[in-house]
């Protein structure tokens, strides 16, 4: 049952328009699901990902922005944006850099609080 719902929600993800490639990862850095087209070193890119938005949730809290919830990290052709999605997981996504950044993470953070709700 739960493999289920991550894979459904791995396919709402990797079908939004720009998404190149996604994970679910736990917050303590674990990939419950993914969709890459090629192989990754998925204990590292767990690590990283979950690291990455710990890291900017804490640096908000130290400055008083407690409601952080995204760290996009924008590179040339591509950017990749990780979120959170409830108390258990966060969504990292790569994002193709021609397209409505603003948009897909919109369609995103829909996806991201379907999942906080339902898991």
């Amino acid at each position: 049952m739960l493999k289920d719902k991550i894979a459904a929600f791995i396919e709402k993800i990797r079908t939004i328009d720009g998404v190149t490639a996604c994970a679910l990862v736990s917050r303590d850095g674990i990939i419950a699901g993914k969709y890459f087209e090629r192989e990754i070193n998925e204990p590292w890119f767990g690590a990283l990902t979950a690291t990455l938005l710990a890291s900017a949730e804490s640096a908000g809290t130290l400055i008083n922005l407690k409601s952080l919830y995204e760290v996009s990290v924008r590179g040339k052709d591509s950017s990749i944006v990780v979120m959170g999605a409830g108390d258990h997981f966060l969504i990292a996504a790569v994002i193709k850099g021609t397209v409505n950044k603003e948009e897909v993470c919109s369609r995103i953070s829909a996806v991201a609080a379907e999942i906080g709700r339902v898991m």
